[in-house]
């Protein structure tokens, strides 16, 4: 009994802990950047928000403040965090840790509606929404091709994805082939990189709710992620329809995928990489693994975001450091991870 206390008190610590790191990088983050701010504008700013002040600040810290480095930092916790929770439950669905959130092709739809609109030099609203929209069809293929092939077997279902997600990027190439080579080739590619230096504070409106209610049931029915792990038979003896929960849990995951990928382009490694980490840090019980990942997912996406603002002169997309960070990252868990067995 003492030691599932000290278990329960561990895990509390661990997820108090990430809160703290959370909140230091996220205030931090707001002081970076090409301008300066000073730390006493800075609250007198945020402050007057609550409470009116005298402004002795300048009009233009408040508008670097709230027009640009506010929506782009709540943007990268979302999208960080909404990724990761995705890439997790998509790794408990399918019982794979190799498994990201983009296996069923969301991020290949996203990326080709993005595509679409760049080609098309359409609005930068339209070229959201195109790319929401191509992320929820492709997922949306997926299952219906596995329905008409009357297969519910996990192995098919990520085979069909891959299959789908190699059609859209095909796709892709072939707009890059065929478009502008001065205009709309280098503005497909670096969407493809991913950035979030286009994040505009109208964008929070549009994707902020969409993430959120994609992980509302991810945060409900992460007990029964639990209950997956030990197979259908033993879920349908405690009650949980597989079939059903999988269906809830991929919509869930595919909205708050295509509603990342439709703002920040394609940022790889972060689906991936999180949950492990997180699992590292906490266990396997998704009770605890689901909060903490998407804290950490936040820290990390916002952490690597200020690195690519400070790096050089020239931003870096966003998508290129965490490839450069999560893959050498990734190594090292499979090494501890392998050590521990043999252990």
């Amino acid at each position: 009994m003492k030691d599932r206390y000290s278990k329960i008190n561990q895990k509390k610590m661990i997820i108090l802990g990430s809160v703290l790191l959370f909140l230091l990088v996220f205030t931090i983050s707001f002081f970076l950047g090409k301008f300066p701010i000073a730390s006493g504008d800075f609250f007198r700013a945020i402050l007057n928000k609550i409470i009116p002040l005298e402004q002795t600040w300048s009009s233009q810290v408040e508008t670097i403040l709230f027009k640009i480095r506010f929506p782009r930092i709540l943007m990268a916790v979302l999208i960080g965090a909404g990724i990761s929770v995705a890439g997790a439950t998509y790794q408990a669905l399918f019982q794979n840790p190799m498994i990201s959130q983009d296996i069923l092709g969301a991020s290949q739809g996203a990326a080709f509606g993005a595509a679409i609109g760049l080609f098309f030099s359409l609005t930068y609203e339209q070229v959201i929404s195109l790319s929401f929209i191509f992320g929820l069809l492709a997922v949306g293929a997926v299952l219906l091709v596995s329905k008409f092939l009357r297969t519910d077997s996990v192995l098919n279902m990520v085979l069909i994805g891959m299959m789908v997600g190699s059609l859209f990027s095909s796709a892709v190439s072939f707009l890059k082939l065929v478009g502008d080579p001065t205009n709309t080739l280098p503005a497909i590619t670096y969407w493809l990189m991913g950035s979030l230096s286009s994040i505009k504070i109208q964008d929070i409106p549009f994707v902020a709710p969409l993430i959120l209610v994609g992980m509302i049931p991810i945060f409900l029915l992460r007990w029964r992620l639990n209950v997956i792990s030990l197979g259908e038979e033993e879920a349908l003896t405690l009650g949980v329809n597989n079939r059903v929960l999988r269906v809830i849990l991929i919509m869930a995951a595919t909205l708050i995928t295509a509603s990342a990928v439709s703002v920040s382009g394609l940022i790889g490694w972060v689906g991936l990489v999180v949950p492990h980490f997180s699992r590292m840090l906490i266990g396997n019980d998704y009770r605890y693994s689901i909060p903490v990942t998407a804290i950490v997912g936040g820290t990390f996406l916002l952490f690597v975001d200020d690195f690519s603002r400070l790096i050089s002169t020239s931003e870096i997309p966003i998508g290129i450091l965490t490839s450069f960070i999560g893959a050498p990252i990734f190594l090292v868990l499979i090494a501890k991870n392998n050590r521990s067995i043999r252990e």
